[in-house]
């Protein structure tokens, strides 16, 4: 049986989302995630290897969130993305998986020339708080 939430709140000074489910998970997730790791077409494409690299998205923020039935929400991104549900199962995954989601993403940035467009550098943000300490990836490009 699918996890169900049992808190949703929106930090939007940390720009982080919280979430707890009913089986005592409880995950703190940036908002720059939710919105690079998106389930629209927009971002994932219709296939394997068809996903958009999102960038630019460190200052993104929530500027609303719609519940989707009793299963997912929709938010509305303060960029005007807004076509992603986000299952309950998708949040307990982007949440118990975030270390390994962020270090693809900051993989993939780099890969493409973009180091340092993310706020989410390697030792940059401080766990739970979202502060972010120095910039950049140490590469000179």
């Amino acid at each position: 049986m699918s996890k169900q939430p049992t808190g949703l709140t929106v930090h939007n000074q940390s720009r982080r989302l919280e979430v707890e489910f009913d089986d005592g998970a409880n995950f703190s997730i940036p908002f720059e995630l939710l919105r690079v790791y998106s389930p629209s077409a927009e971002v994932k494409g219709h296939g394997p290897g068809q996903e958009t690299l999102q960038v630019g998205k460190r200052e993104v923020g929530i500027a609303g969130i719609e519940p989707v039935g009793n299963y997912a929400i929709q938010p509305t991104f303060s960029d005007g993305h807004n076509t992603g549900l986000y299952t309950w199962d998708y949040l307990y995954r982007l949440g118990q998986e975030q270390d390994s989601l962020w270090a693809d993403y900051m993989g993939r940035l780099h890969a493409a020339g973009f180091a340092g467009d993310s706020g989410r550098e390697t030792g940059t943000v401080l766990p739970g708080t979202g502060a972010k300490a120095s910039h950049g990836c140490g590469h000179k490009h």
